[in-house]
This record gives C-alpha cells, structure tokens and sequence, in this order.
C-alpha cells in the first residue's frame, strides 16, 4: 500500500480545502493518506464541517500560517519533517503556496521518492509589486526542480505556469482540474430558492444579483460595487444585491457603496415583500438594494434564491462559486482571469469581460437583468457543463493515476 502525506495552506472554506477531503476520503484502497494542514485566518469561514461531514480528521499545525513569519515556518517545517520520518510516505502532496514551500523543501530534504504540488492559484500578478512578485516567482522555480510532478487546475494555469511565468517546463506539468460533489445544488431547488428570497425579502419581481467569496483586494468587490450603481441607474428592472462572504475589506466596501448612494439592507427580513425602490422615494427611478450576508455556509440555498452569480477577481485559478452557480442551473457574469474560460462558457453558460472594466461588466449584467430569456438559456445549460468535468469521482480518478505513473 502507497502511502500519501497531503499537506494544504489551511482549512478555509474553498476549492482546496473540498479538493484535498475528497482526496484524502475516497482515493482506492492501495493508498493510505494522511491529510494535514495549518489553522483557517480568523477573518475566513472555516471548514471543519467539510472535514467532518466526509469524515476526514486531520492533523492540524498550528505553526503553519498565511503570513511569512520565519519562527513559525521553521517549526512547521521541523513537523513536518518529524511526520515524514514517522509516516514514511511514497508520495508528499502538497497544495497552495505555503504548504507547497515547507512541505516540499522537508519532503526533498528527507528524500521522499515522489513529491507533487497543486498550484490551487498564483501570486504571479495582481497581487504585488514587481520586485516582490518576481522573488516569489524565483521561489517557486526552485521547489519546481525539486518536486516530481506539478499539477495545474486548469488548460489556463498551465500556459501561465509554462509559458507566461517560465516556473516549469511543459513535460513536468499535468493538468487535473478540482472537483465536488454537486448534487446539493440540483436538490430541492424550489423549495430552498423561496426560503431564501423570504428570509432576504426578495419580492418575485426582483432580479437577484450575488457575488460570493472573501473580501479581499484580489477579488475586487468594488468592480461588482461600481458595475452595480451603473445598472442601478440606467435598468427598468428591480434589484436586490448580495455579497455573500466575509473579509479585511468589508468595513471598506460599504463604505464604498455608501459613497455610491447605494441602499444597504442589514441581516435577514421577514416581510416577504421585498422593498421600495426609487431615489427619495421616486419609483420611476429604480435603484439597487445591497446586503452585505458574511459568510454563508448554505450557499446551495443562496445559489438557489438568486438570478444572476458576479464573479470580479482579477486573478484566479479555478472558481469555485461559478462552478456552484452552474452547477444550481444559474447564469454567470465574470471578469476574464485565469481559469475562468475553462469553467465558463462564453455566450454559452455566461457572459465574460476584462479585468477591472467596469462599463463592460455592468453592459453585461445589464444585459441579463434585463432578458429574461437570455438568463434561462444561459442558466440552463450551466449543469451539462460542470457536472462532469468537475465531480469528485474524475479528480480522484485523475489523481491516483498520476500517483500510480510517479510510482512505476
């Protein structure tokens, strides 16, 4: 039997996190994993119910943080290695930056017979300036020499890896996309869509627009802020807004929409009948509502109760929330960032726009607030995209291969 030591940033609420449980729960019988990982930041949802639901325990290194704090790494380091002389692993996993620095510097030292490491994103733009971006892009070329196998989430990250960022040559790179269990999202659909719209106070003929995900800068809520005031003035049709999540910028980013002359509607209501719309009351002039949620862990009941999933971020590996949103049978508009071409289908399952353009987002999510059929055609055809391409089953499937090629 293989052994496997997986190794992840931290147990957030997102991709990583789903895609090394399900690794770590449903790989075949001839491998024994232990999955391991740092704490989630205070200012994120955490994902001990993801683990717990599956059944995965692992173990947990307090040491191993976001930030760069040389005392901390160096003992989760120290750990890991101690893990690695105990467990004896074939095969060290690691996924995102962090964990992929420390474990696979310990794993090298230690002489473990295959390491592998999932770029889940990269900071190799939009996040720094250029002389630090260009010393974590230094960083990342040397642990590539050192690991076996690099896996890419998507045809996109790969070309950046290959080609844009020169990390890897193109032989040391497979292609193995996230995946889920995406069956909560076509359950009781109805039922959970009129459970949100009542607790929200979503009145029926008023468009629902959400953007879901951590409120940091790398996001860029306030492309989704200023795309919604733009529509907010120029549409017929009524809007209720959501930003589903949580974040170091929130306090920020309502006071952004505050500026904007955006109404903001606190915590659930009960009245079931949505809201007045109008600039002082005028009715002629439709104006957007925005609530700000926190963090939601029902999110197939909020992909449910809304029209319309924004996604603004200006760079990304692969979106979890557009995959959901398809997957609920809802239409997208994004920004076009790294793997995003490979979730959504342009003009098919959503509507696309460059990076930080906010006339072209808002054309675009005008667009579908205001044809109703254009949103049902592009909604309905979400769930034939994902519900292959990304279910657990073929992530599974596609990685033990991959352990089985490294360990021939």
């Amino acid at each position: 039997m293989a052994r496997v030591l997986r190794i992840i940033n931290r147990f957030n609420l997102g991709g990583p996190t789903h895609n090394a449980a399900y690794l770590t729960r449903f790989l075949p019988d001839d491998f024994e994993t232990r999955l391991v990982g740092g704490m989630w930041d205070p200012t994120e949802e955490g994902s001990k119910h993801i683990l717990e639901g599956l059944g995965v325990e692992p173990v947990i290194l307090p040491e191993m943080r976001r930030d760069i704090a040389p005392w901390r790494d160096r003992e989760a380091y120290r750990r890991i290695k101690a893990m690695i002389r105990e467990f004896r692993p074939d095969i060290v996993h690691t996924h995102a930056s962090k964990a992929g620095a420390i474990g696979r510097l310990a794993a090298a030292d230690m002489g473990v017979r295959a390491i592998v490491h999932t770029f889940h994103g990269h900071v190799f733009h939009s996040y720094f300036g250029r002389v630090r971006t260009s010393v974590y892009k230094n960083i990342e070329r040397f642990l590539a020499r050192r690991s076996s196998r690099i896996i890419a989430i998507s045809e996109r990250q790969r070309e950046e890896l290959v080609n844009e960022h020169q990390i890897c040559p193109p032989e040391k790179v497979s292609v193995i996309p996230l995946g889920f269990d995406l069956t909560r999202f076509r359950e009781d659909q109805d039922t959970k869509r009129r459970l949100f719209r009542h607790v929200y106070g979503v009145a029926d003929d008023e468009i629902a627009v959400g953007i879901i995900g951590r409120l940091v800068p790398i996001k860029d809520h306030d492309l989704f802020i200023e795309a919604l005031h733009r529509v907010s003035r120029t549409t017929g049709k009524r809007i209720r807004a959501f930003v589903v999540g949580d974040g170091e910028e929130r306090d920020r980013l309502q006071q952004r929409a505050r500026e904007l002359g955006l109404t903001q509607v606190q915590g659930p209501v009960f009245n079931g009948h949505g809201f007045g719309h109008g600039v002082n009351g005028d009715p002629a002039v439709p104006r957007a509502l925005l609530t700000f949620t926190s963090w939601v862990r029902e999110v197939d009941i909020v992909n449910a109760g809304l029209d319309v999933v924004v996604l603004t971020s200006r760079n990304e590996g692969t979106p979890v929330s557009l995959i959901e949103a398809q997957a609920a049978g809802k239409p997208v508009v994004s920004t076009r960032v790294g793997g995003v071409e490979n979730v959504v289908v342009e003009g098919r399952t959503g509507l696309l726009s460059p990076a930080g353009n906010a006339a072209a987002l808002a054309d675009n999510l005008r667009q579908l607030i205001e044809d109703d059929q254009l949103r049902q055609d592009l909604g309905a055809r979400g769930w034939g995209h994902v519900q292959e391409r990304y279910h657990y089953g073929r992530l599974v499937k596609d990685t033990a291969a991959l352990y089985h090629e490294l360990l021939a």
